[in-house]
């Protein structure tokens, strides 16, 4: 079966499936339970099953559907009540008679009630339809999606992506629901199905839900539809998206219709992919980016953080000065984005300005400081950094002083490391220990930076993250009784 993810999904299905085989007859995911769900459940039954686990008698549908006996699961194909997710999964069955079985199973239910069906199996054909036998039923879905649309044509004419989708009957509604589904690889599905069906789709429609889609691939197809028709408002609206990549091609599609000046709106966008597609769309139209972004970042009421990046992208050495005073701006923004430009121009930044701004309060600029200085971290205080690694201080200014001291390397960020191991953010604590473990504790490591009874006492302090082996192995290396 397929690798199952560690999501909460399949954790319910695990723990479902463990409760059934403890007897629970009526533990079983509940309909409209994600495809994670169901494939774990599947999965966690049949290993568990098969590793000799005696199954409560008699034993229900579910169970049986997932026995790792082939005529077992073969026989109960035929229960009535037999859940519809499982048969789904049993039509990629290895086993030749169980396969054919759920297939003839699963062909009945889409005809007999074809829209129940697919909005409640779709996801999972999908998820099945990446194994090695499940081209079958992805194919079957496909067709009986698009035998619904033939005997609808205005199927593909679709509620806007704010309008509710529920109430409806026949392959629109059913496509409709697809479209906003979590699960990703079923909007994918539905867009590909909306976009190829009978009848022409709504361009100002394919614009909205373009606008409002998360998922970039599903995002891009929309996009793609949209702009087939180079009409205004659509323009307007892919402008206007949330997804970058949405924005970007809103942005370049001015130009197509005759709207290349509008590009300095769009300069200080908050994406660089948008702002670079904005600079072409100016200079496209005879202006200078450059100098627009020099007139943004001297606006009297405070440059925008994305107009100091975008002057940063233009790469003029004439600017170094300009991002230079921009770091002591009051907006904790701004000073990121110029230190970042500076960093971007390999502009020289004193060491003692990006130490000072460790501290900053705004947690952007105090990481940009210390990825300013990593090139020089071999020759800062390290007992300037280890003084900022105190977890009652603010989580950034730890977080920066920790990526110099391991930057720097040696006792220093082992010290570091050991001092962070029980951090309470879970991202710094785990960074630590994992430093911790990557340590070869060899005295000849550390070059006269540290002796062996230093060293000892700090194994002994992270002794809980090695194994009895692993501690051992370490101690020796130190000289130090097992």
């Amino acid at each position: 079966m397929d690798r199952m993810g560690t999501g909460t999904d399949a954790a319910t299905g695990r723990a479902l499936a463990e409760e059934l085989l403890d007897g629970c007859a009526a533990a079983v995911p509940a309909p409209g339970s994600g495809p994670d769900v169901w494939l774990a459940f599947a999965e966690q039954v049949r290993s568990r099953a098969h590793g000799g686990r005696r199954p409560p008698v008699p034993a229900p549908p579910a169970l049986r559907l997932c026995h790792p006996r082939g005529w077992v699961r073969e026989a109960a194909l035929a229960e009535p009540d037999a859940p519809g997710e499982l048969v789904a999964v049993l039509t990629t069955d290895s086993a030749a008679p169980v396969r054919d079985r759920a297939r003839a199973r699963l062909e009945h239910l889409l005809v007999a009630r074809p829209e129940a069906t697919l909005r409640a199996l779709t996801p999972l054909a999908l998820r099945l339809g990446r194994r090695a036998r499940g081209g079958w039923i992805l194919e079957r879905f496909e067709e009986a999606l698009r035998r619904q649309a033939a005997a609808a044509p205005p199927w593909w004419h679709l509620p806007g992506p704010s309008a509710p989708s529920h109430g409806g009957t026949g392959a629109a509604a059913v496509l409709a629901e697809l479209l906003d589904r979590p699960d990703r690889q079923a909007r994918q599905f539905a867009v590909r199905l909306a976009l190829t069906g009978p009848g022409r789709a709504d361009a100002l429609e394919c614009a909205r839900r373009a606008a409002a889609e998360s998922d970039p691939a599903a995002a891009g197809l929309w996009t793609d539809a949209a702009l087939a028709a180079a009409d205004d408002t659509v323009i307007d609206v892919l402008a206007g998206a949330r997804t970058p990549a949405v924005r970007a091609a809103g942005v370049t599609a001015l130009r197509r219709a005759g709207r290349a000046a509008e590009g300095v709106s769009h300069l200080a966008d908050r994406s660089a992919l948008v702002r670079s597609c904005a600079r072409w769309l100016v200079g496209q139209d005879g202006g200078d980016p450059h100098e627009h972004y020099r007139w943004l970042v001297r606006d009297p009421a405070g440059p925008s953080p994305y107009a100091v990046a975008g002057l940063a992208e233009c790469g003029r050495g004439e600017d170094t000065g300009l991002l230079r005073g921009l770091v002591a701006h009051p907006a904790g923004p701004v000073r990121a984005a110029a230190l970042a430009g500076l960093r971007r121009r390999d502009a020289v930044v004193a060491d003692s300005v990006l130490l000072a701004l460790l501290d900053d309060p705004t947690p952007s600029v105090a990481r940009e400081a210390s990825l300013g200085l990593l090139p020089a971290a071999g020759r800062l205080d390290p007992a300037h950094l280890a003084g900022r690694l105190d977890p009652r201080g603010p989580l950034h200014v730890r977080r920066a002083a920790f990526r110099l001291l391991r930057a720097r390397g040696g006792i220093h960020a082992l010290r570091a490391a050991v001092a962070l191991i029980d951090d309470w953010h879970p991202r710094t604590r785990e960074t630590a220990r994992t430093a911790v473990r990557a340590c070869q504790w060899h005295p000849a490591q550390f070059d006269g930076e540290a002796d062996r009874t230093e060293l000892a006492a700090l194994l002994k302090r992270t002794a809980k993250l090695f194994g009895d082996y692993e501690l051992g192995l370490r101690r020796s290396r130190l000289g130090l009784r097992t």
